[in-house]
């Protein structure tokens, strides 16, 4: 049992860092093929890069990688070893593969359409940042000042992203004009939007309350039928007083239809309340078995 305890949190260890390297390389090559050559902002460590590429003419991938080492060396420095570690293989792996897709694509571009290089960079950066972040790491860069400012001075991470997002795109401001300033705006949007779904996939699932004069065979029924685990909960109608169970169950969001099927079969009286939440943790989800 240990031994194979062990092997699924190595499996675990290596999918982990598979998906963070597809996330870097993924991000490298939709910087390379929509955001640059359309000449859009963005926040970030990135974002700070392409400005001082436009105004010093520093190569991109270079700047990103100097920032995001020096960024390494504070969180290592202020937040632990233990972070930075964790941060560490982003912190080079997206510079160089920004530095091979351009040397690899030269001057090669899929479309010179505004609205599409903002549309697919923001879908792009969203998706690859969303798979690193679900990998149990992090992108580096810019993301360790709110942390930081988080831990020694209590300022909220979330303002300290906001803020900082706003001093980049102030700074790309200075060369880029006010049309690609909005269209980098959208960018930043869409992909926190993305990223926010890329997050909850796979992890939401539905929780069915049902309230049934027929409880103990819905209950039986889910057990057998749908292999689910059951919590039975006592109420009160609020009409009646009558003292009532409720059956409660947590499924995934495919077994819905049958679990309905199931339960209007026993009593299609009953009354269902569905809630879909966006994670579970326990037997029968996350642990290793049912």
């Amino acid at each position: 049992m240990g031994n194979q305890f062990w092997d699924s949190r190595k499996g675990r260890r290596i999918i982990a860092q598979a998906e963070n390297i597809l996330g870097n390389i993924l991000f490298a090559l939709v910087l390379k093929l929509f955001l640059l050559p359309a000449e859009l902002v963005t926040s970030g460590a990135t974002g700070i890069a392409i400005a001082a590429h436009e105004l010093m003419g520093l190569s991109v991938s270079g700047t990103l990688l100097a920032l995001n080492v020096i960024m390494l060396a504070i969180g290592w420095a202020l937040l632990g070893k233990a972070f930075a570690l964790s941060t560490l293989l982003s912190t080079f792996l997206g510079p160089i593969a920004l530095a091979f897709w351009e040397h690899l694509l030269g001057s090669y571009t899929i479309t010179e359409d505004l609205f599409l290089c903002t549309v697919f960079s923001g879908l792009g950066i969203g998706l690859s940042l969303g798979i690193v972040l679900r990998a149990g790491s992090s992108t580096g860069g810019m993301d360790i000042p709110p942390l930081v400012l988080k831990r020694y001075f209590g300022i909220p991470v979330s303002l300290s992203f906001y803020v900082l997002d706003i001093l980049v795109l102030m700074l790309q401001a200075v060369v880029y004009s006010p049309e690609r300033i909005l269209y980098g705006i959208v960018v930043v949007i869409l992909s926190t939007m993305v990223m926010d779904r890329m997050l909850l996939l796979g992890t939401t699932r539905t929780e069915v309350k049902v309230i049934s004069a027929h409880s103990q065979k819905i209950r039986a029924a889910i057990l057998a039928e749908v292999e689910r685990g059951v919590t039975m909960l006592h109420g009160e109608t609020g009409y009646t007083n009558r003292q009532t169970e409720i059956v409660l169950s947590v499924i995934y969001n495919r077994e819905l239809p049958k679990l309905e099927r199931i339960i209007h079969e026993i009593d299609p009286e009953s009354f269902l309340i569905v809630n879909r939440i966006s994670e579970v943790k326990g037997l029968g989800f996350t642990s290793e078995t049912e």
